[in-house]
């Protein structure tokens, strides 16, 4: 068994503003920064024996602290990467509100697409052959993987058979961890959204 402690990365400036997807720039800001800190003491209890990250510097730069005191290294993992929202990256949440193709994204994310993008059907798909990629490199151990909210999301969904339409039911915060444990041929769910230990 494989033992899964996926964070969602620390607050920055786009965070609840609008879409920051793959923009480069995009970096943790002050709360984000004590939110990367607390991170440490709060998985102190918990053994971690590898750390992936999406390859955006806002997840890895949340769980650099934590893998320096751990003395692992980040290794950047793509499939755990923020979706490619095409047309819409940058783009801020009152510019896209009356965008018919934004409110299909949001009610039927099973078979949406932002223009240009990735269609969220194939971030779960990449998503969860990393998780099996990562079972079976790791049988045993604990692994942490710093991503972003849909595509934990999307995880979570796969795990309990959820729809990818059911998404919003749920919160995936910033600096979240949920625990998913992973065997030959089943997944569980152990933990959700949880800011505490």
């Amino acid at each position: 068994m494989t033992t899964f402690l996926f964070v969602r990365h620390a607050a920055h400036d786009w965070l609840g503003r609008g879409l920051a997807g793959r923009m480069p720039s995009v970096s943790l800001n002050a709360q984000g920064w004590l939110q990367a800190e607390a991170l440490v003491g709060r998985l102190e209890p918990r053994p971690v024996h590898a750390i992936y990250s999406s390859p955006q510097p806002r997840a890895r730069q949340t769980v650099g602290a934590l893998a320096a005191r751990r003395r692992l290294q980040v290794q950047v993992e793509p499939a755990f990467d923020e979706i490619d929202f095409g047309e819409w990256t940058g783009r801020e949440f009152d510019s896209l509100r009356d965008d018919p193709g934004w409110q299909i994204w949001n009610a039927r994310r099973s078979t949406a697409s932002p223009p240009g993008g990735e269609a969220f059907e194939a971030v779960r798909r990449r998503a969860m052959a990393g998780v099996e990629a990562l079972r079976l490199h790791h049988p045993d151990r604990t692994v942490l993987v710093a991503s972003h909210a849909d595509v934990i999301k999307a995880v979570v969904a796969s795990v309990l058979g959820l729809s990818l339409d059911a998404l919003e039911s749920f919160e995936v915060a910033p600096a979240s961890l949920s625990v998913v444990e992973a065997g030959e041929g089943w997944r569980q769910l152990r933990l959700l959204n949880s800011l505490a230990n």
